[in-house]
């Protein structure tokens, strides 16, 4: 076993600097699970901050499978948390808008569960109105754009069409009835009243499939130093520890994901995971408890045959981290 004060031997890397309010990364929250739906944002999150996250959504043209997901971005409590005090991101929550509220407060609830219930199936059904309107919308703007093409072609194309016309009846034997369509400079009947006459069916309308979630109703910034429904982890003791090795090893340069299938807090990367695999396991755990022995065989083993390093990791009350690597040494 070998105490470590640092896992690594560069520098600290600097915090990054708060972006404007107009430029920052929205995080989504919902009873304590944080997701970020716009595509630009979590590249940012990736290729500038150095996080990770999980992407958590079905693919739209593949929805039955899990090998490959999409949008959204799902985060751990602690990227989150960094993102916001880097100043980063913002916290944010759909909230109830004062005329729902009203109704739902006639509903005569017994019980926090059946109040989420009810606030769910409210938000659904007014994002279902919603989208409902936005499709309507869609199909009346991609109707404009098709009746002034289908417009231009006609203008375009009326010369032709009216000689095309003519030889026609020439060849046919028939006279000339339509003066104003033999014209040159005369319009072709299907121009006019095109308006009232074209159709545009909604089959041929292009459905566009957002990467980032459209504000289907009012939402209200979270606080993080506050304890709620969609942020719980304020004031949480074990919180408060990991979130303090999660940042001295992101400060570090680590990357970090969940350790969850290790059976630790976190995996630590020495670059992006894309690239390497993870090099320890880090395990939290309190400085003024003890731990079972048999728990330190049980993570050094399982470090050995998974071939990475275990880390202890605790904090003092100074917020300063300590790491303390399990390593088996072999029979001599």
């Amino acid at each position: 076993m070998q105490h470590m004060e640092e896992c690594k031997p560069e520098a600290d890397n600097e915090l990054c600097e708060a972006e404007p309010e107009s430029s920052k990364i929205l995080i989504h929250l919902l009873e304590g699970n944080a997701f970020v739906w716009n595509v630009e944002d979590a590249r940012k999150i990736r290729e500038k901050h150095g996080l990770i996250g999980k992407l958590v959504g079905a693919l739209v043209r593949k929805p039955q499978q899990n090998t490959r997901l999409g949008l959204p971005l799902g985060l751990l409590p602690e990227e989150t948390r960094l993102l916001v005090e880097i100043g980063a991101a913002t916290l944010v929550c759909g909230c109830i808008k004062e005329k729902e509220h009203a109704d739902l407060s006639d509903l005569h609830l017994q019980d926090s569960t059946s109040f989420s219930t009810a606030v769910l199936e409210e938000s659904s059904k007014a994002e279902g109105e919603t989208f409902k309107r936005f499709l309507l919308n869609s199909y009346e703007e991609q109707r404009q754009l098709a009746l002034e093409e289908k417009r231009h072609t006609l203008e375009r194309l009326s010369e032709s069409i009216i000689k095309g016309r003519s030889k026609q009846k020439r060849r046919h034997g028939k006279r000339e009835e339509e003066p104003m369509e033999s014209c040159s400079h005369g319009p072709i009947k299907e121009l006019q009243n095109l308006e009232e006459t074209f159709h545009f069916p909604e089959e041929a309308m292009m459905v566009q499939i957002p990467t980032a979630r459209t504000n289907l109703h009012s939402i209200e910034e979270v606080d993080l130093c506050k304890a709620s429904l969609d942020w719980p982890y304020a004031g949480q003791k074990k919180h408060e520890l990991r979130f303090k090795v999660f940042r001295d090893l992101w400060q570090k340069g680590y990357y970090l994901t969940s350790g969850n299938k290790f059976g630790g807090d976190f995996l630590v990367y020495p670059g992006d995971p894309m690239r390497f695999h993870a090099h320890y396991i880090a395990i939290c755990h309190p400085q003024d408890e003890e731990i079972p022995l048999s728990y330190i065989i049980t993570a050094g083993r399982l470090g050995t045959n998974v071939k990475k390093t275990v880390l202890l990791c605790s904090s003092n009350e100074e917020g300063l981290v300590t790491y303390t690597s399990l390593q088996w040494s072999g029979l001599q």
